[in-house]
């Protein structure tokens, strides 16, 4: 085979080998716009979660300190037995 020949078929070779990672590269872009969309809707969901939390959180009573109870809500007095 000549240098020529030899050189032709090197250049086949990386042409096909070009294309193969240029469909590659392709698809993995694809890849990464598809999991890019899917995270930045995870996220959303993820606000909206903690919006209902919060809001949630926000109609819930609050303890009363004034009135000796702990600040947690719960009164660490025991109780009186009645009498």
């Amino acid at each position: 085979m000549s240098r020529i020949d030899e050189l032709t078929d090197r250049i086949e070779r990386l042409l096909l080998r070009h294309e193969e990672l240029r469909r590659t590269n392709d698809l993995l872009a694809q890849q990464v716009t598809v999991i890019t969309q899917e995270r930045d809707s995870l996220r959303a969901r993820l606000a909206a979660a903690r919006g209902r939390i919060e809001a949630l959180l926000d109609k819930l009573p609050m303890p009363a300190d004034q009135d000796g109870a702990a600040a947690d809500g719960f009164d660490d007095t025991p109780p009186t037995p009645d009498a």
